[in-house]
């Protein structure tokens, strides 16, 4: 999967290592010289010197076959213009923007960019869905934000702790979809009992997520 990165820092540092472990071919587009110098020391992704706004920086970091461009410049407006150029002029089937003012999310989905993401309104999720939660270890939203898919260890003293599934009582459109107990994955049934320190993997959807996790950690902060 060829995958095109627009921006600089360490942010997009970190992605394309991530993306090159995955096996990716990863072409990084920046306009800082210095910059290209120090992502070309650092990683082992194909840089280009340029602004990625201009079509022909694009072209030359081979947009046209490209699966995906993600645009992550501190401007949202840049950001916008290169993934309308990646999508209408380059057929680049999915492109991504970091949206740096949240209020521009909406303008950004509505203009035909694949996924916005604001990085205030992930940090602002995560600390409204983490903060006085200890028992949460790990956490993510797939399907674009819509769902969220959360492990949360069960201690002794969480309510669940000891009874069957069938006898906890979750809101709807809810699931604890796998339990991970010792080296062992379970998929669990009605009578599974819940054990203390079993890691629950728990699906939910970013409205009901903070009353799914009260229930089955029993803190209500």
């Amino acid at each position: 999967m060829h995958t095109v990165i627009v921006g600089g820092g360490k942010l997009v540092y970190f992605l394309s290592r991530t993306f090159l472990a995955k096996g990716y071919q990863v072409t990084l587009v920046n306009r800082s010289e210095a910059e290209c110098r120090w992502l070309a020391r650092q990683s082992k992704a194909t840089v280009v010197f340029g602004d990625g706004s201009d079509p022909r920086i694009l072209q030359e970091a081979g947009a046209a076959t490209a699966e995906a461009v993600l645009a992550a410049t501190p401007n949202d407006e840049d950001n916008l213009v290169i993934c309308q150029l990646a999508s209408l002029r380059f057929g680049v089937p999915r492109t991504l923007a970091l949206v740096n003012d949240p209020d521009n999310e909406a303008t950004f989905q509505k203009l035909g960019v694949t996924t916005a993401f604001s990085t205030t309104h992930l940090v602002s999720s995560l600390i409204e869905q983490r903060a006085g939660f200890e028992e949460i270890t790990a956490m993510t939203s797939v399907a674009e934000g819509k769902v969220n898919v959360t492990e949360v260890l069960v201690r002794p003293t969480s309510p669940v702790a000891g009874r069957a599934l069938v006898d906890v009582q979750l809101p709807a459109n809810s699931l604890i979809a796998c339990i991970l107990r010792d080296s062992e994955a379970i998929v669990p049934r009605g009578s599974t009992i819940l054990n203390p320190m079993d890691r629950l993997i728990v699906i939910t959807l970013p409205e009901n997520h903070g009353q799914v996790l009260r229930a089955l950690t029993g803190d209500d902060t």
